[in-house]
């Protein structure tokens, strides 16, 4: 742009005395038709740098976004993977405590069945000996009541 502008401020006292015999408008017209094409294609130049600049700056935003996306990502992971750790623990710890009552319940109840089968014994063997004196004192009593009639049948 400066060449242009350095071209128009040569040309204007040229056009204004044209008394000078080596002014010539043909290559003046080359002269800025190169110049306006060389800015041209400058100005193209720079639009296309921004661009591919831009487009860098853009690429760029986007992998830094993919890697915050994969950072959360992983983050969340491994959130989800301690989560599910815990809760793993939790159901363990839980299964254990059930265990342990269940276990408890087996014992209390086998000593239950165990104490009520001593008690039914002990009821057994009671009664037996209740059944066995019961016996032997009718027994002792018909004894004693026959000597008791027996003996008064003698005299």
């Amino acid at each position: 742009m400066e060449d242009l502008m350095y071209q128009f401020n040569w040309l204007s006292p040229q056009l204004a005395f044209q008394h000078n015999n080596n002014f010539n408008p043909s290559v003046i017209e080359d002269d800025l038709l190169k110049l306006f094409e060389i800015e041209a294609y400058r100005s193209w130049a720079n639009l296309e740098l921004a661009c591919q600049i831009e487009t860098e700056e853009t690429h760029n935003a986007m992998d830094e976004a993919e890697q915050e996306i994969n950072s959360a990502m992983d983050e969340a992971e491994q959130e989800m993977n301690s989560a599910m750790d815990e809760f793993q623990r939790f159901a363990e710890e839980l299964e254990r405590e059930a265990m342990a009552e269940y276990h408890s319940l087996v014992s209390t109840a086998e000593a239950a069945w165990k104490m009520g089968k001593a008690l039914e014994k002990a009821a057994t063997i009671a009664s037996k000996k209740y059944i066995e004196a019961a016996l032997n004192s009718a027994t002792t009593s018909l004894r004693s009541a026959w000597k008791g009639v027996s003996s008064r049948k003698e005299p």
